[in-house]
């Protein structure tokens, strides 16, 4: 995963140096974006439906793009350049969150050991604050998209965000509540984790983010845009559960498909 951490942060490099080298001036898009979140996480077993759909959540952001094709200081275009017609920078802050259970074959009915039930009684919260940029690249002109040349642009989009977690932790065996304490015993959790395999303390972690979606014109000023976000963590404490077994080969990760309605500043 260093080779996308690396890709990520020189396309970013590559978005700064653009700006910087460039006049001052171009202009500025803001919006709002929401929409469900699909965690995948080291709660159930993985490729299992049921624990993919089952543990969904939602999220919202806000969303801020710098156009490279249009300067708001003269309202006229920039030169013609390749990166001015095709590329945006995306800067963005988001919150999701998403409760998390233990489904699948391994707690089903017929289940009926004292584990099976540690895993029914656990439960938690994934939350996470992110910060980042992407940069979007649109195969077609912006230019003609501004200019009603059609009303339909695709994109895709990578980059880098920076992820304040904040998991929560619940249990329901051996008392029946919920109770703090009871989350305090490790014997209330699947005997088979090793030692430590749930933690709810918060940290950060840096993530990449790619997605695909197009953006449809709605007004002069104003579009619509669908993105389906697959958001990568280098770190597997996102859930608060990081156990030992075959089904945590990987660290965190989530699916967004987001809907959000973008508005031009110029």
């Amino acid at each position: 995963m260093l080779n996308f951490k690396r890709l990520a942060f020189s396309l970013i490099m590559f978005a700064i140096c653009q700006t910087s080298n460039a006049q001052l001036g171009f202009s500025h898009e803001v919006g709002i974006i929401t929409g469900p979140v699909q965690f995948r996480s080291d709660f159930g077993s993985r490729q299992d439906e049921r624990t993919n759909f089952g543990n969904s959540g939602f999220g919202i952001g806000l969303v801020h793009y710098i156009n490279f094709s249009y300067r708001a200081d003269c309202n006229c275009y920039t030169t013609d350049t390749y990166f001015n017609d095709h590329f945006k920078l995306r800067n963005e802050i988001s919150w999701n969150k998403t409760k998390l259970e233990h489904l699948g074959r391994w707690v089903q009915p017929d289940r009926t050991s004292a584990n099976a039930d540690r895993l029914r009684g656990h439960t938690g919260f994934a939350t996470n604050l992110d910060i980042g940029t992407q940069l979007e690249f649109f195969p077609f002109s912006i230019r003609s998209f501004q200019s009603y040349g059609y009303r339909l642009a695709p994109f895709v989009s990578l980059g880098v965000h920076y992820t304040s977690y904040s998991p929560e932790v619940q249990t329901t065996f051996n008392d029946g509540t919920n109770d703090v304490g009871n989350v305090g015993d490790p014997n209330n959790f699947y005997t088979i984790w090793a030692p430590g395999s749930v933690d709810a303390a918060p940290g950060s972690t840096w993530s990449t983010v790619a997605s695909v979606g197009f953006r449809y014109k709605v007004g002069k000023l104003s579009d619509v845009m669908l993105d389906l976000r697959w958001q990568y963590y280098f770190d597997d404490w996102v859930d608060g559960l990081n156990h030992d077994l075959i089904y945590n080969k990987n660290n965190d990760w989530l699916l967004w498909l987001n809907v959000g309605y973008i508005y031009y500043l110029n």
